[in-house]
Parts: structure tokens; sequence; C-alpha cells
């Protein structure tokens, strides 16, 4: 139940930090305003929250792993969102990240 835990809340994580971004992204590139902005901001600090529910005790480990976490949900958010098209390299290092994040996180200490 622990790793089903760690999981999700990575993909929470993933999910405030690259939706954060996005909207930062939004409000400045795409002109929409300082709205866009301020739910960014505010997105981004909510990342910063769900990663201390993490159950591993040591932040380098966690915030290590959730990079791997973060390049492959940076990937799907691109498909689902922008119309994005990932190709075989992408889908390559997204692969070799998530088993880095499985190997940093969820191997035998």
């Amino acid at each position: 139940m622990t790793v089903l835990r760690s999981i999700i809340l990575f993909a929470l994580a993933a999910l405030a930090e690259i939706g954060g971004a996005w909207l930062v992204w939004q409000g400045v590139r795409e002109h929409k305003g300082l709205l866009w902005i301020g739910a960014g901001v505010l997105a981004l600090g909510a990342y910063g929250f769900v990663a201390t529910l993490q159950p591993e005790a040591h932040f380098g480990r966690i915030l290590a792993a959730y990079g791997g976490v973060f390049v492959a949900g940076s990937l799907l958010w691109g498909v689902v969102v922008d119309g994005f098209r990932p190709d075989r390299w992408d889908l390559a290092g997204a692969v070799i990240c998530l088993v880095g994040v499985s190997v940093i996180m969820y191997a035998p200490r």
C-alpha cells in the first residue's frame, strides 16, 4: 500500500507542478493575464505541499525520483493538452526516467 500511495502522490505532484507551470506559461507567453499566472503560482505551491506527503523521509531521494516523474508527466501533458506528438526518443527517455524512479524509490534497502 505504501508504494501505491507513493505513486498516487507522485501523480498528484506532477499534475500540480506541470499544470502550474503551464498556467504561468499561458498567462505570460499567451497573454492570458494575471489570473492565469496566480492560479499557476497556487498550483506550484500545492506541488510543494504534496511532495511532503511522500512516505519516504529523505527529501533528496523524493526530489530525485520526482524528476523522472516530471519528465514523463511533461510529455504526457503535452500530448493531452497541447497536441504534442513525442517521437521514439522522447518515449525511450521517459521510460528510462521511470525506471530510474523505480530504482531510486522502490529498490529494497
